[in-house]
């Protein structure tokens, strides 16, 4: 879709995303291609100061250079707020999504905490799709060393048969030298699994969260400069039910703006699970959504149950050999997306799984 010039009116408030002028010669610092979502008749320019490049925003429009020509000229526009802050696909709670739209404004490192399969990694990565970021994962989990942040050892056999030990750079550093290269683009690596990986080897990172803004270079022993175009956001699991876990102490708390997340409330789990999976009926993921409630907030049950867990079961059920079987096939599929991800089997009672069976089969009785 695109605007016309006359839909466009000085003064008028409209929403943008800027990139970096590369036009030779250009008085502008940003441009952006759409105003509104469509196509802008002309480009867009601006030299504000206060445009975050590929971060959303609401610009007043200033003026139209030659409106009678469609083949030049340009519209100039003025920094106004922010955009509102939207991720498709992922629910945020309110406060907790105007957190997080200040701390990615601000730079800061951001620490996700919350059970597990609350949707964690898939706000990182849509946050990088919406901003326009390169998306980096890393597994904290395989951390042993400090150095396997960024570099690993590989042992391969050398032309005459005899072992090699190599220096591998991991996705991390990789990143990280690309985002020096790249300066017009924004990097998200996400930390995954953070306090999987010993509270030594963590150390290795604090200059990298802090001030300091280095990290040691393995490789080529000397420190790296992490530039000003990269993002940190980790993630964590915390509680008893987590095992092969480490504590994360108060100075690399510290590094970190902390977010609580949780799983989303019933209703907007339901529209998640109907945009993903439009072969099903409404009141069908009602019920599982339901059932999955049920689970959470039952207090004789450890832990969470993920998200994965719905998406799971809706998968099955949207399948074309579950079609038209759907009343019968939910209780058999509940059994294996919800009881399968706790111990024990759903068959015996004085189980974990048997507790979960027990809340789900309350759950759908009062849902039929």
């Amino acid at each position: 879709m695109k605007l016309r010039v006359e839909d466009i009116e000085i003064g008028a408030v409209m929403e943008a995303t800027f990139w970096v002028n590369s036009a030779e010669g250009s008085r502008f610092r940003f441009r952006s291609t759409h105003l509104d979502g469509k196509r802008a008749p002309k480009v867009v320019l601006s030299n504000d100061k206060r445009i975050i490049p590929g971060v959303p925003c609401l610009v007043s429009i200033a003026s139209i250079d030659k409106p009678e020509r469609a083949d030049h000229g340009h519209i100039e526009v003025t920094y106004v707020r922010p955009a509102p802050f939207r991720i498709e696909g992922v629910y945020i709670d309110p406060i907790v999504s105007k957190k997080l739209q200040i701390l990615l404004e601000s730079g800061l490192n951001i620490l996700l905490d919350g059970p597990q399969g609350c949707g964690k990694t898939t706000l990182a990565r849509s946050i990088a799709d919406t901003l326009g970021m390169r998306f980096v994962f890393f597994n904290c989990g395989a951390v042993v060393e400090a150095s396997d942040f960024l570099a690993t050892i590989q042992v391969r056999a050398s032309s005459s048969g005899q072992p090699v030990t190599d220096f591998v750079k991991t996705e991390l550093l990789e990143a990280l030298e690309q985002a020096r290269e790249n300066p017009e683009e924004r990097y998200l690596l996400f930390l995954d699994e953070l306090n999987r990986c010993t509270e030594g080897a963590r150390n290795a990172l604090m200059p990298a969260l802090d001030a300091t803004r280095k990290v040691f270079h393995p490789i080529e022993n000397r420190f790296l400069e992490i530039p000003s175009n990269v993002q940190f956001v980790a993630a964590v699991n915390r509680g008893s039910e987590f095992t092969g876990t480490f504590g994360i102490d108060a100075a690399q708390l510290d590094r970190f703006a902390p977010l609580q997340m949780d799983y989303p409330p019933p209703d907007e789990e339901v529209k998640i699970l109907r945009a993903r999976h439009p072969g099903l009926g409404k009141g069908l993921i009602e019920r599982i959504v339901l059932a999955a409630d049920a689970v959470r907030r039952a207090p004789d049950v450890p832990g969470g149950l993920s998200v994965r867990a719905t998406d799971e079961a809706c998968i099955y059920l949207e399948h074309p050999l579950m079609e038209g079987d759907h009343a019968r096939m939910l209780p058999e599929v509940l059994k294996s997306s919800f009881c399968g991800r706790y111990s024990g089997r759903w068959s015996d009672n004085d189980s974990d799984a048997g507790a979960v069976w027990g809340v789900t089969q309350a759950s759908l009785k009062e849902s039929e």
